[in-house]
Formats: C-alpha cells, structure tokens, sequence
C-alpha cells in the first residue's frame, strides 16, 4: 500500500469517528474492506502521530475530540483572487524542509506559494530544536518568498513576519498577543507561534526564503505537557472554537502584504510596531551568546531589528547567531 492511499484510508477513518461516536472495528473493517487487524494498526499510525483516540473493548474507537482537516478547496473560498496557490499535505517531515528541497532541485515557487500540513514526523524550530506538531492539532505553515536585493536586505525578517502574525490575531481574532525577540508569539506570557526563516542565495543576488510559521492550534494537553518543556499557549483554549483552513488564507494574506511593505520600505517602518508587542520591554533580561551571559534592561529593537540592551548605562547590540534571550530570574 503506498502512502497516499494509506493517508485515504486514514481520512475516512477519521470522518467516522469525527462526529464523537464508537465505531468497532469490524463495522469499519466492512465500510472500508480491510480486516479488523488493518483498522487497528491505521488506528496505531493515527495514534503515533498524536491523535488521542479511545480504544474500548466491546464499543470499539473514538476520537477524544473532534477534528477539523485542511482541505485546499475550503482554503481556497477564503482566499483572494489573486493569492499564491496554498498546498496541502497530510504528513510531511518538514514544511520548510519540503520547498527548500525543491528550491535546490531548482524548481522556481511561485512568490507567496504556501505549503500546510496536518502533521510533521521532523518540524523544527531554532538551533536545530524539534518543533511539536501533533497530526491536526497545530499550523504547520512555510511560506516561499524571494527578495531581489539578496541575502543582506533580509535583516529583521523574521520579526516583520511576527508582527504580522501578530497584527493578525489582533485584527481577525481580537486577541493580545506578545513579541519575543527574534523569532516567537506569546500569549499571556505563554508561547503560542514560532518562526523559522531559511535562506538561500547570494549576498548580491536574488534570495530565496522559505518561511515557516507554526502555530499551537488545539494541542492535547496531556501530551504536550510531556514534550514541550516551556509554558504554551493554543488558539482553541481561548477562541473555543477555529477554522483552520480560513486561519491559513488570513495568514498568507497578511504575511504577503508586510512582506510587500517590507521589500519597499525596509524594517524602520516596523521597529515601533515590534516594540510595543515586545515581551520583555524595559524588563531586566538574560542574553546568553554561546558561552557569554549579558545581563541588562531590555530596550526593544533598533531601526535596523537588532535587539537593545542596556547594562551599566552601556547600549549593547546584537543580532541573530546562537542567541537565547529570557527574563532575569
């Protein structure tokens, strides 16, 4: 059985048990033409990629809550007339990972294509770091982008990106959600979305970007408890309820339009929008930089997106690398 055809038989599996019943396994074995033990090892792969299903002996199998699928068409009736084509995947590794693979066969993406998946077996986040991302539960979303200028006009890029992940939750959800420097969302303190840019081209040459974006959408608490090692934050625990495949239009709707006013005014235009969504302004921070620890009072960014910091009267600036900035303890 190849992969797409296991992915449709998992689907129908889980527009069954979508409505909240038990479904035994021997009357899905007879809707589908697979045996009891088929079911159960798909049920299984469902299971692995984080889907909290109930198995009961003598009612069968249900999902603990409901789900809502991505689906290209219903993404499409969001979308404006002129958007980049949205792509959707079941399971994937990487978002990112899957367009800077066809960026380097050479295959040339459409400016704003997008690529979503329901689950990632790889998802990363900075410095390498897994990124969790259980099937249907979170957005996994990369973006692809070019910029004719190369690889130094995209400094500050990945906080432009926040902000407009940010002016989105506030103007389409009427949400309040925070900046950390460089790269996160946080909502009450508690993160919600991350960032990851990767880059490909010549410092005087047109750049190619992928920029992937995941959001926390409905994670199931007790798993995500066990794998995720920092307070976190999910859409549905606050909006109660989300359609996923009208937050993917909304969000490459807006990262397109300031990615837009990015190439054309650069990142001024953006150092007051970041700064007061900045987490930890005018706080006592930690920067650790590789070995080095600095200690100061957090100024927010400069015109040009480095982060500030005030020690002993002393500015200090920096700039993406190994960095890791948090709150003094």
């Amino acid at each position: 059985m190849t992969e797409h055809s296991s992915w449709q038989i998992q689907r129908r599996l889980l527009q069954y048990l979508n409505d909240g019943q038990f479904y035994s396994g021997s009357w899905l074995g007879k809707e589908l033409q697979l045996s009891r033990t088929a079911i159960a090892n798909h049920m299984q792969q469902l299971q692995r990629l984080g889907l909290d299903i109930f198995s009961v002996k003598g009612k069968g199998y249900r999902l603990a809550t409901p789900l809502q699928l991505l689906d290209r068409e219903a993404i499409q009736q969001w979308q404006s007339d002129d958007s980049a084509p949205i792509e959707v995947l079941s399971i994937t590794d990487s978002t990112n990972l899957q367009l800077m693979q066809r960026l380097q066969q050479g295959e040339v993406l459409p400016k704003g294509l997008v690529l979503v998946a329901e689950a990632q077996t790889a998802g990363r986040g900075r410095h390498g770091r897994l990124w969790y991302s259980p099937f249907a539960a979170s957005l996994s979303f990369s973006m692809a982008w070019q910029l004719e200028q190369g690889i130094q006009a995209a400094m500050g890029l990945s906080l432009v990106v926040g902000v407009a992940v940010a002016e989105m939750l506030e103007a389409d959800y009427q949400l309040s959600p925070q900046l950390k420097w460089p790269n996160d969302i946080y909502l009450a303190g508690k993160k919600l979305a991350g960032i990851l840019i990767e880059l490909s081209g010549q410092s005087d040459g047109r750049c190619q970007l992928v920029i992937g974006i995941g959001i926390n959408v409905q994670l199931p608490a007790g798993q995500a408890a066990r794998q995720i090692d920092q307070p976190w934050a999910d859409l549905t625990s606050v909006l109660g309820t989300l359609d996923r495949n009208q937050l993917v239009a909304r969000l490459q709707s807006r990262c397109a339009g300031q990615l837009r006013r990015f190439e054309l005014q650069g990142f001024a235009p953006f150092q007051a929008e970041f700064n007061r969504r900045h987490l930890f302004a005018n706080q006592a921070v930690q920067l650790m930089q590789g070995q080095q620890l600095v200690r100061g009072i957090c100024h927010g960014v400069d015109a040009q997106g480095n982060l500030v910091i005030e020690n002993q009267g002393k500015k200090q600036l920096f700039h993406g690398g190994e960095l890791s900035l948090r709150a003094e303890n």
